[in-house]
């Protein structure tokens, strides 16, 4: 029998869609918390249908409707409307990213839900937050990796602004969305009464800039496109090995520098004036890229890699996906775990964020079928009769 969960009792109703609301319940749910996902009944969440799919079950909705509980209901509908408002009664949490309004115009603005359930934390996650003239717009996590800065920044410098090829702003929107759940429900443990978490998707990537903001507003400096090169220090890039392959070289720590530049032969530089801080180290990124890259050029990618890890200098091979289920590391952690799934039996996935010594996570489902616990939920919790649910079934309320 599974251990409980650090969030074990915990309530948490998942109305969001596509992806940084409903993956903040995932991770709410791989902790224990009761997650129950309410979808549109002829709709579904599309992440149901998005990306690969195999004999006609999506992958991606495996993993992201992971320990859910799976049920259909029509909100804008005041049948369905009176249905979610008997499952607030007795919620903790309730993750939504309508657009702004939405749920005020369906009944269940916060001021409704509260009356319902003054303990109720309500996460509102959308793309440009619930007030300010975009607000209304339809925001995505590709919009805010846009206009964050960050593929202004990301790219090579006669290349075009870069995007990434996964949903970055939304996972870490996720993270921060899990973040703000779990200090409003310290906040009402310690008030009793619950919040509104507002969070807009474009905001976190501007946080995890640095100082690009005060470097403009001190400076009057824009960072530019510099490729797999760092403003901050050097040498820092990505490198071609003999036989193909690539690695990555970080020197972060001015030790870490003074290590790789003796390993590759060319320790003269260290006494360098401009070599004892990483912004001088980056001024010189030419001259420490060469000296990297051809060591490195001549040697095939384990030789690269064993020689560094000898001299304690900070390197890594370039992993795609197939190198990250075989490696030893990735598989000591179980960071691709198996799991058993109805449709499609052993699945691999990614297991849970961290590892808890008393209470760890656990995945203990995949992705269930559109409505699969209408039953158990609507009939279980709410009481309502066969009868009932079939009739509402057949209006489309569920």
């Amino acid at each position: 029998m599974d251990q409980p969960g650090p969030l074990d009792g915990l309530v948490v109703l998942d109305l969001a869609t596509l992806f940084a609301g409903p993956l903040a319940a995932t991770i709410l749910g791989d902790f224990g918390a009761d997650v129950i996902k309410v979808e549109h009944p002829a709709k579904g969440d599309p992440s149901r249908t998005h990306g690969p799919a195999k004999d006609g079950h999506g992958l991606w909705w495996k993993m992201l409707g992971r320990n859910k509980r799976a049920v259909t209901c029509d909100l804008s509908g005041e049948e369905g409307a009176a249905l979610l408002r008997g499952l607030v009664a007795g919620a903790d949490v309730l993750i939504e990213n309508f657009r702004p309004g939405t749920l005020e115009r369906w009944g269940l603005g916060p001021e409704v839900l509260h009356t319902l359930n003054p303990r109720l934390v309500i996460a509102r996650v959308t793309g440009f937050g619930q007030f300010g003239p975009y607000s209304r717009r339809p925001g995505f996590g590709t919009l805010a990796e846009s206009m964050s800065g960050f593929a202004a920044s990301t790219g090579e410098p006669d290349g075009p602004p870069t995007l990434p090829p996964f949903g970055l702003a939304d996972g870490i929107s996720a993270l921060v969305c899990v973040n703000a759940v779990l200090m409003a429900l310290r906040h009402r443990d310690l008030s009793g009464t619950g919040q509104v978490c507002d969070l807009a998707i474009i905001e976190p990537l501007v946080t995890l800039l640095g100082p690009q903001p005060m470097i403009w507003d001190q400076l009057g400096t824009v960072q530019e496109r510099t490729g797999n090169r760092s403003v901050n220090n050097a040498p820092r890039n990505t490198y071609r090995t003999r036989d193909g392959r690539w690695v990555a070289v970080s020197t972060s720590a001015q030790n870490i520098a003074e290590r790789v530049l003796t390993l590759v032969g060319h320790p003269e530089v260290i006494g360098e004036p401009w070599f004892a801080g990483g912004a001088g180290r980056a001024r010189h990124s030419d001259l420490l890229d060469g000296y990297v890259g051809d060591w490195i050029a001549a040697r095939d990618a384990d030789e690269v890699v064993r020689a560094f890890e000898e001299a304690q200098a900070a390197v890594a091979p370039v992993y795609d996906i197939r190198d990250v289920f075989t490696d030893p590391q990735y598989t000591a952690l179980d960071t691709i775990t198996t799991v058993d799934d109805p449709d499609l039996g052993p699945l691999r996935m990614q297991n849970v964020l961290f590892r808890l010594s008393a209470t760890p996570g656990s995945i203990r489902s995949t992705g269930p079928a559109l409505g699969a616990h209408n039953t158990e939920v609507w009939g279980g919790l709410l009481g309502l009769s066969d009868e009932e649910l079939d009739r509402l079934h057949a209006k489309g309320v569920i």
